[in-house]
């Protein structure tokens, strides 16, 4: 069973800010870190792929509808 690219795109952007939250909380309570820069890059890929996933669902419903 395949997801829909509108799904997998709330999901990224759920864990990009799940990701995001860590990060911050780890800078607060260890300061800037091997591991706090680790978490933003992994909040920076899961939302870029999350806008991206959006921005393809949009084009795809666009296509369909036509």
């Amino acid at each position: 069973m395949r997801r829909s690219p509108l799904l997998s795109g709330f999901i990224y952007l759920l864990l990009g800010g799940l990701f995001t939250y860590f990060a911050v909380n780890t800078v607060q309570t260890n300061g800037w870190g091997f591991f706090s820069f680790l978490l933003i890059i992994l909040a920076t890929v899961d939302i870029g792929s999350g806008i991206k996933m959006f921005a393809f669902y949009m084009k795809y419903r666009d296509k369909m509808k036509r």
